[in-house]
C-alpha cells in the first residue's frame, strides 16, 4: 500500500523533508506500526522519532491514536505536541 507521508515543524525539520510517498510493508497496519518502520528508515528519522509516544498522527486529516489502523489510508501526517496560549 502506497501512502502519502507528511512531517510537520521538528519531525519535519530532523527528518529533512515535509512529505514524501511511500510503500509501506504488509507489517505495518498501525499509526505505531508506521513510526516503528519510519525509525529504521535513517538517523533524520530516528531522530524525529525518538519519543514516539509524544508524536500526534492524523489519517487522511482526522487525529489518530497510534493504535489506529492504516486501512485504506492514503495519508499520514506527523507533528509534535501543540500548545496554544
Amino acid at each position: 500500500m502506497e501512502v502519502t507521508f507528511k512531517y510537520f515543524a521538528w519531525v519535519r525539520e530532523r527528518i529533512g523533508i515535509a512529505e514524501e510517498k511511500a510503500a509501506l510493508p504488509d507489517s505495518v497496519a498501525t499509526v505505531a506500526d508506521a513510526i516503528k518502520w519510519l525509525k529504521t528508515r535513517g538517523e533524520g528519522y530516528a531522530a524525529a522519532f525518538e519519543h514516539e509516544g509524544i508524536i500526534r498522527a492524523a489519517v487522511d486529516h482526522t487525529h489518530a491514536q497510534h493504535s489506529s489502523s492504516l486501512r485504506g489510508a492514503r495519508e499520514i501526517a506527523f507533528f509534535p505536541p501543540v500548545t496554544g496560549g
